[in-house]
């Protein structure tokens, strides 16, 4: 691939911080951002696709504060590959009630996945979604088998397209599966189209887990994205129980307007206008799922 530009290849996050026009509850968690930098303390991959703006961890416990969230999960975000360096450091601050989704080859001696376990992993991530990624889909039941002792999930951030057989996967795997960014649909197929209808069915049968999440990368009418509103209201009647939400902050490798993470939570008001239901996608789903106390 060649190295990428050492100086930052996309843009930073949106600079103003303020709460959403209806107060998250109490306990509520963002189920999905990313820490990067400082670069000179935690380089990234040289075969990354991508070399994002400095968004250490002070500066992402300022937009929780600001969201009035009280935990968050930190996912591994592809620049880093296998080197969880970054991540497990904002998880080991203390700074917040943080949990973790990891990157792993599948590879690494128990002690090192106990050391993460203990830091706060709960799961690994697979991206078959972004260039350059590291693993395929075929190394999803090796990685599943490898993380089964300790209780941890697989995260899969891919298009429905590329999951042509999601019942199938699901079995093969046995373990929690998570699906990123609303299973990051085809629009202009529509609810309709028979890869998200799989998902549904999965869903619906608690067979898999949904990020409500990354709408901004399904459409750039921005702010409201109302593409996607079909999709998350899909998902929100076929099983709520299995819904989490997060911001995707610092919406990184995107080059449409940049969100800004109040609206993305008033979103969720529209795609989930019951107070129950949010409070669950909110509050009570993370807790179960990333085993917060």
């Amino acid at each position: 691939m060649g190295n990428p530009a050492t100086s930052p290849t996309i843009r930073p996050p949106d600079p103003h911080l303020r709460a959403p026009a209806i107060p998250l509850p109490p306990g509520s968690c963002d189920c999905h951002a990313h820490v990067f930098g400082p670069a000179d303390r935690f380089p990234y991959a040289p075969t990354r696709a991508y070399t994002p703006v400095d968004t250490p961890t002070p500066m992402y416990v300022a937009q929780l504060r600001a969201l009035g969230c009280e935990r968050a999960v930190l996912v591994q975000p592809s620049c880093y590959g296998t080197d969880n360096t970054a991540m497990l450091d904002a998880l080991r601050s203390g700074s917040f009630p943080f949990r973790g989704v990891a990157v792993i080859s599948g590879h690494e001696p128990d002690e090192e996945l106990e050391a993460m376990h203990a830091a706060g992993v709960r799961g690994i991530r697979l991206n078959l979604y972004t260039r350059g990624a590291l693993l395929s889909l075929d190394d999803a039941q090796r990685l599943a088998a490898r993380v089964r002792p300790f209780g941890w999930h697989l995260q899969i951030y891919a298009s429905l397209s590329t999951l042509s057989d999601l019942d199938g996967l699901l079995d093969r795997l046995d373990r929690p599966v998570v699906i990123d960014h609303l299973g990051h649909p085809d629009v202009a197929a529509g609810p309709q189209a028979p890869g998200f209808r799989a998902l549904l069915r999965a869903l619906a049968d608690g067979r898999c887990w949904v990020k409500l999440s990354g709408a901004y990368r399904l459409t750039q009418r921005h702010p409201r994205y109302p593409e996607a509103l079909p999709f998350a209201r899909a998902l929100v009647a076929a099983n709520p129980e299995r819904l989490v939400w997060g911001s995707d902050w610092p919406h990184t490798n995107f080059a449409g307007p940049m969100p800004n993470d109040a609206e993305l939570a008033d979103l969720l008001c529209e795609w989930a206008p019951d107070d129950t239901v949010r409070h669950r996608i909110l509050v009570d789903n993370p807790a179960r799922l990333y085993d917060f106390p």
